[in-house]
C-alpha cells in the first residue's frame, strides 16, 4: 500500500493529510516529509489521520518522535480525525494522552486552508 503525505501550511501552522498505512516500509516515507516541515518551524502541526487505514508500531514512532521534535521548539504536534482502528492503537498504547487527539480537523486550519 502507497503512503501519500501531502502538508499545507498557512500562518505558522501545517496541516498534513496522511492517506494510506503507516508501517515499516512507509514509515521513512512520512519521517522524511516531518523532517523537511519541522525545518521550515511551524509552531503548530496538525496531523490529519483520516485517510490512514492501518498504523503499526513503526509509524506510532515516527509520530512521536515528531512530536518530541516539535516539543523541544516549544511547538504543538496534534492527531486529527484518526480511523477507528487508528483510534485504538492510540488508546491502547497509552499515546492518546500524550498526544492532543481532535475528533476532526480543527475548523480554523481548514478556514486557513481556503485563504
Amino acid at each position: 500500500m502507497e503512503l501519500k503525505v501531502s502538508t499545507r501550511s498557512h500562518a505558522g501552522h501545517a496541516l498534513v493529510a496522511i492517506t494510506g498505512e503507516i508501517d515499516l516500509y512507509t514509515a521513512p516515507h512520512l519521517q522524511s516529509e516531518f523532517t523537511r516541515l519541522l525545518q521550515e518551524g511551524p509552531a503548530r502541526v496538525v496531523i490529519d489521520m483520516s485517510g490512514v487505514d492501518f498504523c503499526d508500531s513503526t509509524g506510532m514512532n515516527v509520530l512521536l518522535s515528531a512530536l518530541k521534535r516539535m516539543k523541544e521548539r516549544g511547538g504543538a504536534l496534534e492527531v486529527a480525525a484518526p480511523r477507528p482502528a487508528v483510534r485504538k492503537i492510540l488508546q491502547v498504547t497509552g499515546l492518546d494522552s500524550v498526544f492532543t487527539v481532535h475528533e476532526e480537523v480543527p475548523q480554523e486550519l481548514l478556514i486557513a486552508e481556503g485563504s
